[in-house]
């Protein structure tokens, strides 16, 4: 009861700007749903109830929800493009009402699954008080995270207290969750990774080494260009494909490539017009080529973390048996990149090297194995 009075003292003080915020594009459908249960009713009764965040998680829940079925599942999100996503994978499907307005909103189900990071008291006390048996799934703390946990670990050994079993990504995980009180934990590996990237086109490979820049951003296109010309010097066979993340870069992109090009004797081409992988250098400036890229390619520096931008999701490459040559600044998909090993680290300037290493290489491939039938019979054992 004081944990929520605590929270509907800031539901009371932050109102005004959650009002406001209410207003803007990106909210105008969560805030009202979560914060006033604007067109948001319970979830029907006696369902396995699945919970996450935002898209990626809501998308991994995919092989769960399919072992169940739509009838015996619900799902709930806090963003909107959880929301959509949802939407896709289930008939009831609400958001998740902000902590203090769960204990009128919250009704009897058969269990509830939440995946990551979602670690809510109320959401976990009242599911349990209710008669669910709780879950939490793809459970990770990261190296800041930890931190930030072990300063309020008697709060968090109250939200374990609520928890039945955990399924965690690592034994480094698991270790960490342990000592924050978490009971029951298993180590089953990232199911994000359990829906492989399959492409949708499948283009012959061209001859030679396929090098591929994927998801490249401001600033990393040039470096790479010139680390790639340089060592293609030792390698004329070589071949580099160039997809950068966002389509409005595609013209300048495209200039800087073919004067680069010319410049040493190369042959350019856009994919946009030629549809050919038969150049030296080649720009895919249209959108939904990236994993078809992948099944053609040798290496593949993954664009995001050469600049202060977070890194891009490793995984995806996996299903290609290629080798992956990544910046530094990966801070956004350092759970990721904990899931696989054999990814080869490089600034701009060594790149050269690092191509060279990426050719003596194993291929990218998963750290830990990934198992969900642990989880799979902890939820058919309470259903």
């Amino acid at each position: 009861m004081l944990y929520t009075l605590l929270v509907w003292g800031i539901y009371l003080v932050f109102l005004p700007l959650i009002l406001l915020f209410s207003f803007k594009k990106k909210y105008r459908e969560s805030i009202p749903a979560r914060f006033f249960l604007w067109r948001n009713p319970p979830l029907p009764e006696n369902r396995i109830w699945f919970h996450a965040c935002s898209f990626g998680e809501t998308r991994a829940l995919k092989p769960l929800i399919e072992a169940f079925g739509e009838e015996e599942t619900a799902l709930t999100t806090t963003t909107q493009t959880g929301y959509s996503e949802a939407k896709k994978l289930a008939k009831a499907v609400r958001y998740l009402p902000f902590e203090p307005l769960l204990w009128f909103w919250i009704k009897p189900q058969k269990a509830l699954v939440v995946m990551e990071a979602e670690l809510w008291y109320l959401l976990f006390y009242l599911a349990k008080r209710r008669g669910a048996k709780t879950f939490l799934i793809n459970a990770r703390i990261s190296d800041r995270s930890y931190r930030n946990y072990r300063r309020i670990g008697w709060f968090y050994r109250k939200i374990f207290s609520q928890i039945d079993a955990v399924y965690a990504q690592s034994e480094k995980d698991k270790v960490r969750l342990e000592e924050l009180g978490a009971v029951n934990v298993q180590v089953t590996g990232n199911i994000k990774l359990a829906q492989p990237a399959k492409p949708t086109k499948l283009y012959p490979k061209p001859a030679g080494i396929v090098v591929t820049a994927a998801s490249t951003h401001e600033g990393e296109e040039e470096g790479i260009v010139k680390a790639f010309i340089a060592w293609r010097e030792r390698h004329p066979d070589a071949k580099l494909i160039v997809v950068p993340r966002h389509p409005e870069r595609f013209d300048r992109v495209a200039v800087m490539l073919e004067k680069a090009s010319s410049q040493h004797g190369l042959r350019f081409g856009r994919w946009s017009e030629t549809a050919s992988l038969e150049y030296d250098i080649v720009l895919v400036d249209v959108m939904g080529e990236l994993v078809n890229m992948y099944a053609i390619s040798d290496i593949v520096v993954l664009g995001g973390a050469f600049a202060p931008v977070g890194g891009h999701n490793p995984a995806e490459v996996l299903p290609f048996g290629c080798r992956l040559v990544s910046g530094y600044e990966i801070f956004n998909q350092q759970a990721m990149f904990s899931a696989v090993e054999g990814a080869i680290f490089s600034d701009l300037d060594d790149l050269t090297k690092a191509l060279d290493a990426a050719l003596a290489a194993e291929p990218l491939r998963l750290k830990t194995p990934l198992s969900l039938e642990p989880v799979l019979k902890g939820i058919r054992d309470v259903v």
